[in-house]
């Protein structure tokens, strides 16, 4: 979105929220995605049902990086909820509490055959005996990191978050929330009906939504559907190497037709620590925890609220009338983060920012910690995508760590998975002035 803030989305940041009954015209403006992206609401849970698919095809005179597909496909994964999304929203925020999960999870629409009220509904897809196809595969359930296979059929990943990436091979993919990825497959098996299935991936002990969504891949003609139909074998729910050894094989196209250019000399660094901490609620008045208060998670110790004017408003009257330029660029204090110690911290609130000058060469390393519910977790950037030079577990090393970057052909993204009780850094240049969010709990850059 170069040069185009006012479309971001987030309310408070960007703009103040679109009011019921009215309408606003989002202006999107791309440059150099190309592949598959997705847009969708940005106010409390409305994401969960207001969203939908974004596909940049290649220019003209040009064509993919692999043989044209067959046909594509389109494969939006969902949260379903036996009641109001908001009003489930609400109830948590009032509270300070877990929000309740989801009933069920969907793939394009439905929760698949093993759940009873979609007999007949499950989603379809027909294909042609030795034909391949591009499926287009967004992951908008709004918490859990999923598991997806196709039973039988191998994947071929090319692409995420509307970037190509060196072709992986692979049984299975693990996509996050807000993450996309665009995968071959090829129908070369009998033919016959197959399931499509994604079943989520948990490392915490928080509640999460373990149930299995299904779709069916239909080979054209006139053969009946066996019985069983085939699953696919997916990690279990907490298969914490299956995970990883997935999300560590992305490496860039870098090809002399996808170019990439991984930022080298660094002006500004900042550690930034993910964690659920409290916020002390007076009378013990909050259920989140036992001892009456409640749950908010926060990036250096830092919980944002909400103004009531958004922040690029005021930051363009030269007021910053509610937000302030002082968020910590580093943790306020040292501890061991991912070690065994016993900590209770409570949560400092309010509206603040980073200030970047335009070109600063920034690296943002995500430091997750031990504090509250550990858990791997999505991390994503507004207004910019960026390079994922380095992960890895335990505490990050500013001294030995960087040495293992890869600067060769990193992943260009925007959206990652922060492993439980490690660290992800990413790299890009301050090119695009505006206000964005850094989405975990909320922390904004100003550039």
């Amino acid at each position: 979105m170069p040069r185009n803030p006012w479309s971001d989305g987030p309310e408070f940041v960007t703009q103040c929220p679109i009011p019921a009954g009215t309408n606003f015209t989002q202006e999107i403006n791309f440059s150099t995605e190309e592949g598959t992206l997705w847009w969708h609401a940005h106010s409390d849970w409305s994401r969960a049902t207001v969203h939908g698919a974004i596909i940049v095809y290649p220019a003209h005179g040009t064509s993919y990086p692999y043989p044209k597909p067959y046909g594509e496909q389109t494969i939006v994964l969902a949260s379903w909820f036996k009641a109001d999304v908001m009003e489930v929203y609400q109830e948590a925020v009032a509270s300070g509490a877990e929000f309740n999960t989801s009933d069920a999870l969907t793939i394009n629409g439905q929760p698949g055959a093993l759940f009873d009220c979609s007999t007949g509904t499950t989603f379809r897809l027909p294909v042609k005996k030795g034909e391949t196809y591009l499926l287009r595969i967004i992951n908008a359930i709004l918490n859990e990191e999923m598991f997806f296979g196709i039973a039988q059929h191998s994947l071929t990943v090319v692409g995420s978050d509307g970037f190509y990436t060196k072709p992986i091979n692979t049984n299975y993919i693990m996509i996050t929330p807000g993450q996309t990825m665009d995968v071959l497959v090829t129908a070369n098996q009998p033919a016959s009906y197959y399931y499509m299935a994604a079943s989520p991936f948990s490392d915490s002990e928080a509640p999460f939504d373990n149930t299995t969504t299904t779709a069916i891949l239909q080979y054209i003609g006139n053969q009946s559907a066996p019985s069983p139909i085939p699953l696919p074998t997916l990690p279990s729910t907490n298969d914490t190497t299956a995970a990883s050894n997935f999300t560590t094989k992305f490496r860039s196209l870098a090809s002399s037709d996808h170019p990439i250019s991984v930022p080298k000399n660094i002006t500004k660094h900042i550690l930034m620590t993910v964690s659920v901490n409290l916020i002390f609620c007076p009378n013990d008045s909050c259920s989140g925890t036992s001892d009456g208060d409640r749950l908010a998670a926060s990036l250096n110790n830092q919980s944002f609220v909400f103004p009531t004017t958004d922040i690029l408003e005021t930051y363009t009257r030269s007021n910053f009338s509610e937000s302030t330029t002082d968020f910590l660029l580093e943790p306020p204090i040292y501890f061991n983060f991912t070690g065994d110690v016993n900590l209770i911290v409570y949560t400092r609130q309010g509206t603040k920012v980073i200030e970047l000058e335009y070109g600063d060469v920034v690296e943002l390393v995500y430091q997750g910690t031990i504090i509250g519910n550990a858990q791997n977790h999505p991390m994503h950037l507004h207004g910019f995508s960026f390079y994922l030079v380095g992960t890895g577990l335990g505490n990050f090393n500013n001294q030995t760590d960087p040495d293992n970057y890869n600067l060769i052909d990193p992943p260009e993204i925007n959206t990652i998975q922060l492993p439980k009780n490690g660290w992800a850094a990413i790299r890009f240049v301050a090119d695009n002035p505006g206000v964005f969010s850094i989405s975990q709990s909320f922390g904004y850059l100003c550039v």
